[in-house]
């Protein structure tokens, strides 16, 4: 005993601390003066005061508007290509003066160089430049002369195309200059002569966008930036950023950022876990005491502790997309409510330590989980648990509207996109039919849904009773019966009762003839003694147990089995043989079931 003790210690403190080192470990490492905050939010931390004097820039909203402004206003910087202009014009007079196949006379080749000149010097830009200038986005650029700053209207600047088509539209109705226009390849001296300058043009960009964006004022050091409970307007947004780069270019120590944070988290964590053990260990005795069921309890935990990390750390709300009400919807089928809700809470505290917002994500999920408690008291059908899913995704609207309304008193904050993060967490937690048939396989529990599925008198085993024994088929359907009225009455488990009801007489297909409730005016016992006859009886138990194994009956329907007649006797056998041996001490040993005695109330009503 004492050596049971001692390993059964041994394994409940590695466990715990198992899962304690896990938990730590899997934390986040963020710096202590790394803050978790959102626009339009309260601020749920102490008083914050700048470090040392802290420039005050524009808040996001005067920023964006400021850069909207001078997008909409600023002249880009262009210059202009002289020389491309005189090669461009000396090489077509080369050319129209070279060719003997124009029919023009040197007055008509002056008019047509003229005119290409003319187009140059009122400006030909790109088509890109032009089609802004047609859009009326660009109505004067900049040019830069002397470091003297010019600006020049554009409504005279034509793109390549258009200054073409000008020209031709200009000579249309003479046969001779249009001759002219086309065999001297005007449209190849047509090119842009106004360009961009980039250059000039960012810099000068910059340099406006950087005085827009100076900063507007000075926070001395020590000035409070936000105080716990305050909104964070967009101006306070901004400073808490500009806190930041601060804070970071002057980081802590390597103790103040790592080492106090983890002894407080390594702290919160035992004290969670701790009291997890002491709630099992007071008021769920028989779960603490089972190996499975803490291992099961205390990996669930972790499991969700671990995605509830990693989704907070890559996905924006990702912590409320964990179905979290998974765990008492698990814990329910297995337990029983009050365990799952504790188990539920617990899980809550270890998430609330990455959570920005604490207290309304505590609202949030304490609400959904009292909501999937009582929606899923009891698993049997698998439209309970789409019922539950859509329950539970109305009850996290609701809680997320209520704590809007009172944090920001409008509804005009309230985010679509968190309603859809809570639609994909309901559709998660539809997801847990197929973890309590992995859970039953892994730690070898039965759920209600395995108990619904075994009581169906079209299973393999009820079926070979039915026809074997119909008494006894008949007999076990009233028990089981009249046994489910019983537990329903004194709160045990109405399903488990009523299966392992239907179970419990399985053994008395080997024999039938010799049991009452199946027997038609013979009765073979007759021709045995008592002896015999109680060991056909009496050997009812471990023949439906061996058919049980079999069969893979789940090991609680095996136990009412072997804890359906306890330590009792086979009491007519055993009075018959004490009248016929008067005076004699009869063994009561061969009459008596190998048992055990009912360990749990339901075989205690069976029996």
């Amino acid at each position: 005993m004492k050596r049971f003790l001692n390993s059964y210690t041994t394994m409940r403190v590695l466990l715990y601390l198992g899962c304690v080192v896990m938990a730590v470990w899997l934390m986040p490492r963020k710096a202590a003066n790394n803050y978790q905050y959102e626009l339009g939010k309260p601020w749920a931390y102490p008083l914050l005061t700048a470090p040392a004097d802290m420039p005050v820039y524009p808040d996001s909203l005067s920023a964006t508007l400021a850069r909207d402004s001078i997008d909409a206003t600023f002249r880009p910087v262009y210059k202009r290509d002289i020389s491309m202009e005189k090669q461009a014009v000396a090489a077509f007079a080369t050319r129209i003066n070279t060719l003997d196949s124009v029919n023009l006379t040197p007055r008509q080749r002056n008019k047509l160089i003229n005119s290409l000149r003319t187009l140059l010097e009122d400006g030909i830009v790109d088509a890109g430049t032009y089609a802004r200038i047609r859009s009326g986005a660009m109505p004067q650029v900049r040019f830069i002369h002397d470091d003297v700053a010019l600006s020049v209207p554009t409504d005279k600047f034509l793109s390549p195309r258009e200054a073409y088509a000008r020209i031709d539209s200009m000579y249309a109705s003479d046969s001779d200059y249009r001759n002219a226009i086309m065999s001297s390849g005007m449209s190849q001296f047509v090119r842009p002569n106004i360009i961009p300058d980039t250059v000039r043009t960012k810099l000068l960009y910059d340099e406006v966008m950087q005085k827009a964006m100076a900063p507007i004022d000075v926070l001395m050091e020590g000035t409070k930036i936000i105080d716990r409970g305050e909104m964070v307007t967009p101006q306070v947004y901004r400073n808490l950023q500009t806190y930041e780069k601060i804070v970071h270019r002057h980081e802590p120590t390597h103790v103040n950022m790592h080492h106090y944070p983890i002894a407080g988290q390594t702290l919160y964590i035992m004290l969670v876990f701790g009291g997890i053990y002491m709630f099992l260990y007071y008021f769920r005795r028989r779960i603490f005491m089972s190996d499975r069921a803490m291992l099961f309890i205390m990996a669930l935990s972790i499991t969700f502790l671990l995605l509830a990390y990693g989704m907070n750390e890559t996905i924006g709300n990702g912590l409320y997309m964990v179905p979290f009400t998974i765990i008492p919807i698990l814990i329910v089928v297995f337990f029983d409510g009050r365990t799952a809700f504790f188990v539920y809470v617990s899980e809550i505290l270890l998430a609330m330590l990455v959570c920005a917002y604490p207290l309304e994500f505590m609202f949030t999920q304490w609400t959904a989980g009292v909501v999937a408690l009582c929606t899923m008291k009891e698993l049997t059908r698998r439209s309970q648990l789409v019922r539950a899913a859509f329950y539970i995704f109305i009850t996290y609207t609701l809680a997320y509207v209520a704590v809007q309304i009172i944090q920001t008193a409008t509804i005009e904050r309230i985010s679509p996109r968190m309603i859809g993060v809570f639609g994909i967490n309901a559709v998660l937690i539809s997801f847990a039919y197929v973890l309590v048939f992995v859970v039953e396989k892994m730690f070898g529990f039965v759920s209600s849904v395995t108990l619904v599925e075994l009581s169906d008198v079209n299973s393999k085993l009820l079926r070979e009773l039915s026809a074997e024994c119909p008494g006894t088929f008949q007999h076990s359907m009233q028990v089981s019966n009249l046994a489910s009225e019983a537990a329903h009455r004194i709160g045990a488990n109405v399903q488990l009762v009523r299966t392992g009801a239907l179970y419990h007489d399985i053994g008395k297909i080997e024999n039938p003839a010799f049991f009452t409730e199946n027997q038609h005016g013979v009765n073979p016992h007759d021709a045995l003694d008592p002896y015999q006859s109680a060991r056909v009886v009496i050997g009812h138990v471990s023949h439906g147990l061996r058919k049980a194994e079999r069969e893979k009956l789940p090991s609680v329907i095996r136990d009412f089995i072997t804890q359906h007649h306890g330590r009792g006797k086979a009491m007519y056998f055993y009075n018959t043989c004490v009248n016929a041996h008067p005076g004699e001490e009869i063994d009561p040993a061969p009459f008596t079931y190998p048992g055990p005695n009912p360990q749990t109330r339901e075989a205690s009503i069976l029996m």
